[in-house]
């Protein structure tokens, strides 16, 4: 039986096992949905990254992060942290300051523009989680929440 991947990416042989054909279908919906985020963030000024970013920074409330931290938390790894930082420091997003006790780290917090984004943000990208995950069963969601949970720990 051909699958809706082989389908989609217009595949005629079968996939080489079932563990392929999970990785290749996880990467095509990463990519849809992560091009559906990028458009649906553009009429903001900003990326998936920069809002990944902005709601790190919210979470971390006053205290802030170094850029270190940012780092570790970040769904897609960045590796120019700093400019990423200084780019959205420039756009009025967040704020940076060395660090009293460290004058070696520099911490960002979210400034009122960077939360007046977030909260601009939320709900285009409520809708579009509405739009790929709302005729999901939950317990379908749940599995695949589980599932995600098991590849991610190896």
């Amino acid at each position: 039986m051909t699958s809706r991947l082989q389908v989609e990416l217009k595949q005629t042989k079968p996939f080489p096992s079932r563990a392929s054909e999970a990785t290749l279908g996880l990467l095509r919906t990463a990519a849809i949905i992560e091009h559906a985020q990028q458009e649906a963030l553009r009429p903001f000024g900003i990326t998936g990254t920069q809002y990944n970013v902005l709601r790190i920074l919210r979470g971390a409330g006053d205290a802030g992060l170094c850029g270190r931290e940012v780092g570790e938390r970040m769904i897609t790894r960045v590796p120019d942290i700093p400019r990423l930082l200084e780019r959205m420091e420039e756009a009025g997003l967040i704020n940076r300051t060395r660090d009293s006790d460290d004058r070696r780290h520099v911490i960002a917090r979210i400034t009122a523009a960077g939360l007046r984004v977030i909260d601009d943000v939320a709900p285009v990208l409520d809708a579009l989680e509405r739009r790929f995950f709302g005729d999901v069963a939950p317990e379908l969601v749940d599995g695949l929440i589980d599932a995600l949970d098991e590849v991610r720990a190896r």
